[in-house]
């Protein structure tokens, strides 16, 4: 009798395990911008998830080659209702999937977790994915705009490494001394273009103006702090020899060792520092920033898209594990960004001795304290705003334009594309 009973036992128990086996998996779609940057990451990512969470299985549709083409892509998709259940979007354009009721509020999801408190989500970096007072986002990439150069090359034009200047003047003159010592190089180049207006606005910001006026129905950045900025990039244009070309081809110039400072977003520092390995000294100072100014935030968050509950459980369980400390620590190795989780930072098994071993990473950590939203113009016509700005710093880098007739020039678009 015994022995029939256990033996009831196994085969009611095998028989539960092929039921469970059985169960079909819940599908999560995702999607992303820059591959170049995120494919390794994401693929490792999902793959470490899956693992641990076999009843899920993650879908990535192909990325897309920017922000503002995943924006585009999602707003395609919602009218076709094929939208991902999770997309990573930049900051700046988290606000378009809340004007249109497309972002789904994580609010109750955040609230559901008895141990939130303990999972390192810090409030301040938090806010960066708050819209409308609702949790749309959950970074999962931060950036912040930092200085690159090549030590070698400051090095023969007379300056100490250690002692880097942090003005732009100061830049602007060593990039210059530079290129005079080290014949058959080139001095410098800000990446003015690079998406969102996110350079065009951290020289705003670090001289301590904004975009709009607080009811944003008045452009704001043509005053003082908006003259500077446009002055800042006119001097790195003239005085500073900035070439009228292309950030990736400036980028490979820097990495070949030709080029001595280049200021970009610390998004590009794992890519950079690969491709250099041994050729020369990489170092990276902090952009530049008067007493009250601030640097916005640039990089991603993770939004839900999803509307089913079952598939919103998946996505959320999906989106705590790429943005916690597990997903933020391959993230930071694979590029060149910085967590907006805060454990990994300070734990030996995690980032910790990363970040002691690979010093120009943590100039980007040394910034958190400065750091403001990426600010997304209101509207229909965000993205528009976003080409008419682009359009008119062009027009200052060619030397097309005096900088305050292409700053007057600026406003004035801007300010007929606003909300009335």
């Amino acid at each position: 009798m015994k022995r029939i009973f256990l033996k009831s036992i196994a085969v009611a128990t095998l028989l539960a395990c092929g039921v469970a086996q059985a169960q079909p998996q819940t599908e999560i779609v995702v999607d992303y911008a820059y591959a170049d940057v995120f494919k390794e990451v994401h693929e490792k990512i999902a793959k470490d998830f899956m693992a641990k969470f076999p009843q899920y299985k993650v879908t990535f549709l192909a990325p897309t080659p920017g922000y503002e083409e995943s924006v585009q892509q999602a707003l395609r998709q919602a009218v076709t209702n094929q939208l991902s259940d999770v997309s990573y979007q930049g900051l700046n354009r988290q606000r378009v999937f809340v004007d249109r009721g497309i972002a789904v509020d994580m609010t109750p999801f955040v609230n559901a977790e008895r141990d939130w408190a303990k999972m390192g989500y810090d409030k301040a970096l938090l806010s960066l994915g708050q819209v409308k007072n609702k949790q749309v986002g959950i970074g999962f990439s931060l950036s912040t705009p930092i200085v690159y150069f090549n030590a070698d090359l400051v090095r023969k034009a007379g300056v100490n490494p250690e002692n880097f200047p942090t003005t732009w003047d100061g830049i602007i003159d060593v990039a210059k001394k530079s290129k005079a010592a080290n014949p058959g190089t080139y001095s410098m180049h800000l990446d003015w273009e690079i998406t969102g207006n996110w350079m065009w606005q951290a020289l705003v910001f670090s001289n301590g103006g904004s975009m709009l006026s607080p009811d944003e129905k008045k452009v704001a950045f043509d005053g003082p702090e908006g003259k500077a900025a446009i002055n800042t990039l006119a001097k790195v244009a003239q005085d500073g020899e900035m070439r009228n070309i292309s950030t990736s081809a400036a980028v490979q110039d820097f990495i070949s060792g030709n080029v001595a400072v280049l200021s970009t977003s610390t998004s590009r520092l794992g890519i950079i520092t690969k491709q250099v390995g041994n050729r020369f000294d990489l170092r990276t100072a902090r952009m530049p920033i008067q007493k009250d100014g601030r640097l916005p935030a640039g990089g991603n968050v993770a939004m839900m898209f999803a509307k089913d509950p079952t598939k919103q459980k998946a996505a959320w369980e999906y989106i705590k594990f790429a943005t916690g400390p597990l997903g933020a620590t391959a993230m930071v190795k694979a590029t060149g960004y910085f967590p907006s989780n805060t454990i990994p930072a300070n734990a030996p098994d995690m980032l910790k001795p990363f970040y002691a071993q690979n010093p120009n990473y943590l100039t980007a950590v040394k910034q958190l304290p400065v750091l403001t939203g990426w600010y997304a113009f209101p509207g229909e016509n965000g993205l528009k705003i976003t080409d008419v700005i682009k359009d008119r710093l062009q027009t200052v880098v060619s030397k097309e334009a005096q900088p305050e007739v292409a700053l007057a020039d600026m406003s004035k678009a801007v300010q007929a594309l606003l909300p009335r």
